[in-house]
């Protein structure tokens, strides 16, 4: 049966009529010698083959992905219409509820890379229990997580410089609707994470749209009480987005119930612990955990800083760091194609190809952030003033996101680069270089920019780009190294 299973799934990715580059070369030997640098490509593969595929994968993330983020830019141009108090408060719980979901969204990077690998390998059983096991993980951590975080949002806000009363009550709103319905939000991203191990992107775009859509319509009735609806203010983008969660579970768990995709989830067959997938789960999650961690925690000290600038700086600050989210989602979809087609060479153990996949998607990611770069450069006034029309915050912005363009390069191979590592398993060395930069680099130097210096929020950013440039370097002598080549998952 599992012998059939994988000979339908082998050789095609979601709505691709042809054969993967991948299925065209055999299976390698279990013991390889593993060059550090080789650009040559395998024999009969062609990097027009190469592109192909990670394009197939890419383009639905990147949909996803970007319409995501311009849904909250969105949200947060709808939430400025009340006043920069508004956007302060809705940027003060932005962390919070980032660090609320490290644990399962770590767990998540495990799922990714191991049903990445099985599906490399011809093991379609096995990747299904994969999903089962992070989903049972998801859910627990979940609600955990969200508990903690409603009992503790208003101490939560005050920690993160929540500077007037006003601000702090809707920042504590805001963060207590997000995380009641936690779970919800989880457990669809579990989804979404094996669906992008096995390369099937599209579906998973499929119901973030809907989710997205759903999100801004709630935001538009309620946030100023359009068409006779109820006036809730900043309460309402929270509310909004939850609402559009429950419509991406829905859809979300339709999709792996249905049975006509790679990975079918069967509620018969229960969730009884397999402590084999769970330990290589972790094993590969928790260095990621950490990670997110300490990228949290630099990220509170970072915000903290910024916030004793004031309201109206920190304003300047949430829109930089809302429009910089945008030109994330380029390198994130390309580093779905490289976690994923990495994974999956390295599970048919051929790391040539995972070399060759992960080498043309970063030339291909090069190529969109030069593009972003200069719209960012150019164009930097007119796109802050979507946001307000406040003239300090549009001159300020304008200033930052030229500091943005710069870095649109070092900024897209970092996202790259770490995803090929991680669809590797070599969560450990992105964790490290993490844990340096955005943990200590990064608030060190807004520290010495803001206090000692006194550049302001050009310095808080100068610290940022600095943190960018060093992450990236760093992330890129790691791969070059070739020792993720290496890592073997059972």
């Amino acid at each position: 049966m599992e012998q059939s299973e994988t000979m339908q799934a082998e050789g095609k990715l979601e709505g691709q009529k042809g054969p993967r580059a991948l299925a065209l070369v055999e299976p390698g030997k279990d013991e390889i010698e593993v060059e550090r640098v080789n650009r040559k490509l395998p024999a009969g593969i062609t990097s027009k083959m190469l592109y192909a595929d990670v394009l197939r994968i890419a383009w639905p993330s990147l949909v996803e992905l970007t319409l995501t983020q311009l849904t909250s830019m969105v949200d947060l141009m709808m939430v400025g219409g009340l006043g920069p108090w508004a956007i302060t408060a809705v940027g003060l719980s932005v962390q919070p509820r980032f660090l609320s979901m490290l644990m399962f969204v770590a767990m998540n990077v495990g799922a990714t890379a191991m049903v990445a690998r099985y599906r490399g390998a011809g093991k379609p059983r096995q990747a299904n229990e994969i999903l089962r096991q992070a989903l049972f993980l998801s859910l627990i951590l979940s609600i955990i997580a969200g508990a903690l975080g409603y009992v503790y949002a208003e101490r939560l806000i005050a920690f993160m410089g929540a500077a007037d009363p006003e601000t702090l009550a809707g920042g504590t709103i805001y963060l207590r609707i997000q995380m009641l319905p936690l779970p919800i939000f989880a457990l669809p991203a579990t989804i979404t994470a094996a669906l992008r191990g096995v390369g099937h992107t599209r579906v998973a775009m499929v119901y973030n749209i809907v989710a997205n859509v759903v999100n801004v319509t709630f935001n538009y009735l309620l946030i100023h009480g359009h068409l006779g609806f109820p006036r809730l203010e900043v309460a309402c983008a929270s509310l909004a987005t939850s609402i559009g969660q429950v419509a991406a579970f829905i859809m979300a768990l339709a999709v792996v119930l249905r049975g006509d995709h790679y990975l079918h989830l069967k509620l018969r067959d229960g969730f009884r612990p397999q402590w084999q997938h769970l330990y290589n789960i972790f094993n590969i999650g928790v260095p990621s955990m950490f990670e997110q961690a300490a990228m949290r925690a630099g990220a509170i000290i970072y915000v903290r800083t910024v916030a004793s600038l004031g309201t109206l700086a920190y304003a300047t600050h949430q829109v930089g760091m809302n429009i910089q989210a945008l030109s994330f989602m380029t390198g994130q979809a390309f580093a779905v194609s490289a976690t994923s087609l990495v994974g999956q060479s390295l599970g048919k153990k051929r790391p040539d190809m995972a070399q060759s996949y992960s080498n043309h998607t970063r030339r291909l990611g090069l190529i969109i952030s030069l593009i972003l770069g200069v719209v960012f450069w150019f164009f930097g006034g007119q796109i802050v003033g979507l946001y307000t029309d406040e003239p300090q915050i549009i001159s300020q912005g304008a200033r930052i996101l030229k500091l943005v363009a710069l870095v649109q390069p070092a900024q897209s191979s970092q996202f790259i680069l770490a995803g090929a590592l991680r669809g590797a398993g070599d969560t450990r060395a992105t964790a490290v270089i993490t844990f340096l930069t955005v943990l200590f680099v990064r608030p060190s130097l807004a520290l010495l920019a803001i206090n000692k210096l006194g550049w302001g929020l050009d310095g808080a950013w100068i610290a940022l780009v600095a943190d960018q440039l060093l992450r990236s370097g760093l992330i890129l002598l790691r791969y070059r190294s070739g020792r993720w080549k290496k890592i073997r998952i059972e």
